[in-house]
């Protein structure tokens, strides 16, 4: 007895290579967009960027060959009419991944910032022993080192008291830690070595002249002072005593390295 074709299954059949194709461009498209639109600065490392642009480039070549062969072939492609049940069916994890590319592209990440940075405690905020000293140049003037580069001098030489009344200029963004004093703040930076997943804060506790405002979590701030040595959380610390603050938009780049 001859079956009949069951032309239902067809249709899907005829949808998943399409599907593979589309999810497979629509990565390509995803990884060249977050590098032209600088996304790609809040996930990872600048190092990493020449492989994310290589892939982007890759898969959308290999998505559109994909889609030129599947036009080519279509009305050549031959579907069993057998049913599977299957828990995941053919073409799901295209599906899955073209919706996780679609999300991608209509979703900005998340800069990280206070919230994330308070969840360490206020002793981890006050210890620079994260950060490494690769970058530190002893020939650097104070007023020319970033806030991440006032970090790893103090790992190189701990000493608070070596850098009083040296000028400082630097940028970061604000956390009021819970056992702060009123007349501080931390401004801070996230440090990335590899990816979004290995960010952690570094920074310096900033003291407040009397007629200057305490700004709100999270705004960015260029501030310009003095070095001096305060009492803070139990140890001596090193301290910005800020003779100017202002307030600057968020970088475009917010993660230092």
């Amino acid at each position: 007895m001859t079956s009949i074709p069951n032309s239902k299954s067809k249709i899907p059949n005829l949808l998943f290579p399409w599907l593979d194709a589309l999810a497979i461009t629509t990565w390509g498209i995803l990884m060249l967009q977050y590098w032209l639109t600088g996304k790609l600065y809040l996930l990872i490392h600048p190092n990493f960027f020449g492989l994310v642009i290589v892939c982007g480039i890759a898969l959308l070549v290999i998505g559109s060959l994909k889609m030129r062969e599947i036009w080519r072939q279509r009305r050549r492609m031959v579907t069993s009419s057998t049913q599977h049940l299957n828990l995941f069916p053919p073409g799901w994890g295209s599906i899955l991944l073209l919706a996780t590319a679609i999300l991608g592209l209509t979703i900005t990440p998340r800069v990280f910032a206070s919230d994330s940075a308070i969840q360490l405690g206020v002793n981890d905020l006050l210890t620079t022993g994260r950060v490494q000293p690769q970058s530190f140049r002893a020939s650097t003037r104070p007023e020319e080192r970033s806030l991440v580069d006032w970090v790893r001098t103090l790992n190189v030489y701990p000493e608070p008291d070596a850098y009083t009344g040296q000028k400082v200029k630097v940028q970061g963004f604000v956390i009021h830690p819970p056992n702060l004093e009123s007349e501080y703040l931390f401004l801070a930076r996230f440090v990335l070595t590899c990816c979004a997943a290995d960010a952690y804060p570094v920074g310096l506790p900033v003291k407040l002249a009397e007629n200057q405002n305490r700004y709100s979590p999270d705004v960015w701030l260029e501030v310009e002072g003095e070095m001096v040595t305060e009492n803070l959380a139990g140890k001596r610390q090193l301290t910005i005593a800020a003779n100017s603050m202002k307030e600057i938009p968020q970088p475009r780049n917010p993660y230092s390295y």
